[in-house]
């Protein structure tokens, strides 16, 4: 696919390389290295290199080749299947596993798992995903677990493509926090999109901010060391409840991305991943228009956790007493 577009005025002179990694956000930059060495990048016609400098009113012509459709195969992962009929499957989904195939992840997802699934059992799955996420109507990170809903057929897809869009969804979601936020109960209400500096990132340092909105409730503290909290959330943005914690100032526990090396071990505590796990997950039934609820309590690895939280914060006591 050929693209074609000018630098605009008051564009900062920058290498090419670092001026269209902040532009096309779905290609790395030793991707776009390599395609500026094989001559698909040009600027005004001409072949340079990754770290020719661009200037307003440069003429770039990137000639991005379609990448070859991936042959998507079932592997014979379990599946924790909470509800399955024709039209849809539930299931708790185990922290991490990668949810679609992607670069470095071509198999072992929950998609390669779902092939499996529906291929043993004779059912089908929608196809509006395309051959990369079949029945998928959301996601959940690879360090996060919990409830998720698939749809089997194109009709039940779209009926819940629209619940998520206009946020009659419910959700609940359950984390350990850093820290211990002043106020028991509140809305975080905070613009995000991806980081302009760090595109792995999303932050509301961005140039396409979208509303997010979180409402958070503490339900435990574990002295001033760490907090349970539930989480309700209003809007559905990539890595929203990550981000909204961590401008609180208390990111979520085993998130190095967003709290720094801080939240990998608290004392002697060993934080295994990122201690958020989707609870509650309810919808309107596509086919019967009935409301479902799913729920799955805390999974085995994060009740360790808070579990040793609690012996923390009673030896901090006892020792203070």
């Amino acid at each position: 696919m050929i693209t074609v577009f000018v630098v605009t005025s008051g564009e900062q002179p920058k290498r090419l390389d670092v001026f269209l990694v902040n532009r096309e956000r779905d290609i790395s930059r030793s991707a776009l290295q390599r395609l500026i060495e094989l001559g698909r990048i040009r600027i005004n016609d001409q072949v340079v290199r990754a770290s020719q400098k661009i200037k307003p009113g440069d003429k770039i012509t990137m000639d991005v080749p379609k990448p070859e459709p991936l042959a998507l195969k079932g592997e014979a992962i379990p599946l924790e299947v909470l509800f399955e009929d024709d039209t849809l499957l539930v299931l708790n989904k185990p922290a991490g596993i990668v949810v679609h195939p992607a670069p470095g992840n071509w198999t072992g997802t929950l998609v390669n798992a779902l092939l499996h699934h529906f291929q043993t059992s004779g059912g089908t799955v929608s196809t509006i995903g395309g051959k990369e996420r079949p029945g998928l109507v959301h996601r959940l990170d690879k360090e996060t677990s919990g409830v998720m809903v698939i749809a089997k057929t194109d009709q039940a897809h779209r009926a819940l493509a629209a619940q998520f869009k206009h946020h009659t969804i419910t959700r609940v979601y359950e984390a350990l926090i850093w820290g211990v936020p002043k106020k028991g109960h509140g809305l975080i209400e905070l613009a995000i999109g991806r980081d302009s500096k760090e595109r792995k990132k999303f932050s509301a340092r961005t140039t396409s901010p979208r509303e997010s909105v979180t409402e958070y409730k503490v339900d435990r503290r574990y002295g001033k060391l760490a907090a349970h909290v539930l989480l309700y959330p209003r809007t559905g943005r990539t890595h929203q409840l990550r981000v909204h914690l961590t401008s609180l100032g208390h990111p979520i526990l085993g998130d190095p991305t967003y709290g720094g090396r801080k939240v990998c071990a608290i004392e002697q505590v060993e934080i295994p991943r990122v201690m958020l796990h989707a609870r509650t997950l309810g919808f309107q039934h596509p086919a019967t228009g009935e409301a479902e609820e799913f729920t799955r309590p805390l999974p085995a690895d994060m009740e360790a956790v808070s579990k040793e939280l609690e012996r923390l914060t009673f030896d901090g006591n006892s020792r203070k007493s």
